[in-house]
């Protein structure tokens, strides 16, 4: 008797749950991203939120994926949704260094923090307030979107075995790492992801730097540029989940909460995947790609770009009072958070390889 008036009460929560999902009201929104379709996993992270949003809402909460092939403007994503032409983009911040660099920082900075301490500095160490209050004019609420860890350095035609060997190369690298490249006497340009190869191939450029060997395989790099170099510009790259602030506002709590839930949750997603990628391709270089020469920067150039980075960055910050308190908060967090890197991770991987 008792089991029977528990079922019969579960399914009358069923189906008033059921009820009051079909009685909500729906919302429609769109995300531009600043990649492909097929960028993986780049694109998936974006399709993955989507989904999951769409599943926890009941159907209630649909989010329509425009990669930049439909809208045309890669880097035009931030002005999109702080127009309120889009409710969302999938992007990086140090693409609108230009625009505004206070926004900078929260991708990657040379030499800067790596995946987890980064992550952690975002969500326990203060991150968060300073995105959002960095965001704040473009009227615009920025979540961390996706990390690809440490990126590598670079595809270049040939050997770099000093700063002069840099000099008069045109190269394409976003963010702060630019401004540093520049300084040591290169043509930087940005350019977006799927004009990448055929600016290789025509000679617009000498060397590029995309992600790492899991997405860069892939886009044929190396059969122009062969020189692969390891990593120092983007310790931890972080994508972010862009929204308008005024149509986040207006959500209902129930659907802000999915919403973030999803973003978080498809950004972790990417990070592990990303590792797979690059993990599954770098195993396959020796064997598959044996053109492929792997490199590391002399330590002459690794002191140049140190000594450019610290010069540049001590000019930015000179008058901007909010680029500087967020390098503060990130490097301070760093410098606290390096003592417990370098005790776990770095010790353990240290003492352990082969």
């Amino acid at each position: 008797m008792k089991l029977t008036k528990l079922l019969g009460t579960l399914g009358l929560v069923s189906v008033l749950a059921v009820s009051a999902i079909a009685g909500e009201k729906k919302v429609r929104w769109k995300i531009a991203t600043t990649w492909g379709p097929t960028a993986v996993p780049f694109s998936t992270a974006v399709t993955n939120m989507a989904d999951m949003v769409n599943k926890m809402s009941g159907g209630n909460f649909t989010i329509r994926v425009d990669a930049s092939n439909k809208h045309k403007s890669p880097f035009g994503v931030l002005d999109m949704v702080k127009l309120g032409q889009y409710d969302m983009a999938h992007s990086a911040s140090y693409y609108w260094k230009g625009k505004d660099i206070n926004l900078l920082p929260f991708t990657s900075m040379p030499f800067g923090m790596t995946a987890a301490e980064q992550n952690s500095w975002f969500y326990f160490a203060g991150g968060m307030e300073l995105m959002e209050k960095a965001y704040k004019k473009h009227n615009v609420l920025s979540f961390p979107g996706g990390n690809t860890g440490n990126q590598m350095g670079g595809w270049f035609r040939k050997e770099i075995k000093s700063v002069e060997d840099l000099k008069g190369l045109k190269m394409r690298i976003p963010g702060f790492a630019g401004e540093v490249m520049a300084e040591l006497g290169l043509t930087v340009t940005n350019i977006a992801p799927g004009e990448l190869y055929t600016s290789l191939e025509r000679g617009t450029i000498d060397a590029l730097e995309w992600v790492g060997p899991g997405m860069d395989i892939n886009m044929g790099f190396y059969k122009i540029a062969p020189y692969y170099y390891t990593g120092w510009h983007e310790p931890a790259t972080e994508l972010q989940f862009l929204v308008n602030t005024k149509k986040f506002n207006k959500l209902s709590a129930k659907n802000k909460e999915i919403l973030r839930v999803a973003m978080r949750l498809a950004a972790y997603d990417m990070y592990t995947e990303n590792f797979y990628m690059s993990a599954e391709a770098w195993a396959k270089i020796e064997k598959e790609y044996p053109n492929i020469k792997i490199k590391t920067f002399p330590k002459s150039v690794f002191n140049a770009m140190k000594a450019a980075n610290k010069k540049l960055l001590g000019e930015k910050t000179k008058n901007n009072p909010l680029l500087k308190e967020i390098l503060d908060s990130q490097n301070a967090y760093m410098k606290k958070a390096r003592v417990w890197s370098e005790m776990s991770d770095y010790t353990y991987l240290k003492d352990n390889l082969e």
